[in-house]
């Protein structure tokens, strides 16, 4: 599958957006999966410079068929970022020359729903263990829910693209809307117990000094998971 596989990492405000002052406060990464043979890609958590990550994969000779959202943030699928407003799903939803359906786990729907103004026609729900294909490649959705109930990542080719769930260095909130501590927990400890260590982590934001790092690096570096059971996670996290 390597062969064929096509997959980037970009980092918003660096590599497309750069005029951007958000983009390069917030340094959110998006992502290319795509499949050379079939000419096929999705955008991973496509927001600021939409039209840019078009024209991206289109100069790679790929064809944008579809969208997958880890969870519903403005930094991650646009709408208002505290009175800023980003570039997201809905742009990307009303360009003629794309129809790229977005895939969102079906606990995440409303809130994208409410943050965005997508609708339902634009959306595609999925439950975990859920398979969305881009050509020949499969892309493995797990959900995670802690940091948004309806949060997930996703498994491709010994890759795993995080969102806010994992960072290299920590994980993502737990004190914002929707947010649960104790689910981030289980996430963390359980759900992505059973991804390899081999696996090469891609986090949902720039906030390390390596882009990417494998799984079981992350494990013996990250903070994360030294807590040692879940009363200390949530003193921790301040849930006491």
């Amino acid at each position: 599958m390597t062969d064929r596989l096509y997959f980037r990492q970009l980092l918003a405000g660096r590599d497309f957006a750069v005029d951007d002052p958000i983009a390069r406060q917030m340094v959110n990464f998006v992502y290319l999966i795509g499949d050379r043979e079939t000419g096929e890609a999705v955008v991973v958590d496509p927001a600021y410079g939409i039209r840019e990550l078009v024209e991206l994969v289109g100069i790679e000779g790929l064809t944008l068929t579809g969208v997958l959202a880890t969870h519903w943030h403005p930094d991650h699928v646009g709408g208002d970022l505290m009175g800023y407003g980003i570039e997201g799903i809905r742009e990307l939803a009303g360009m003629a020359d794309v129809g790229a359906m977005v895939h969102v786990h079906r606990d995440e729907a409303e809130w994208v729903k409410r943050s965005t103004g997508v609708s339902d026609s634009d959306l595609t729900v999925h439950d975990s263990g859920d398979t969305v294909m881009v050509g020949d490649i499969p892309i493995r959705l797990m959900h995670t829910p802690g940091h948004t109930p309806g949060s997930q990542c996703f498994l491709v080719d010994g890759r795993l693209v995080a969102g806010d769930t994992l960072f290299l260095e920590g994980c993502g909130r737990t004190d914002l809307p929707g947010a649960d501590p104790d689910q981030m927990y289980e996430s963390l400890t359980q759900r992505l117990a059973m991804v390899p260590d081999d696996t090469v982590l891609y986090p949902g934001h720039m906030y390390s000094p390596e882009p990417s790092a494998s799984m079981g690096e992350t494990r013996r570096h990250n903070y994360v998971f030294r807590v040692p059971g879940l009363e200390q996670w949530r003193m921790l996290m301040g849930a006491d």
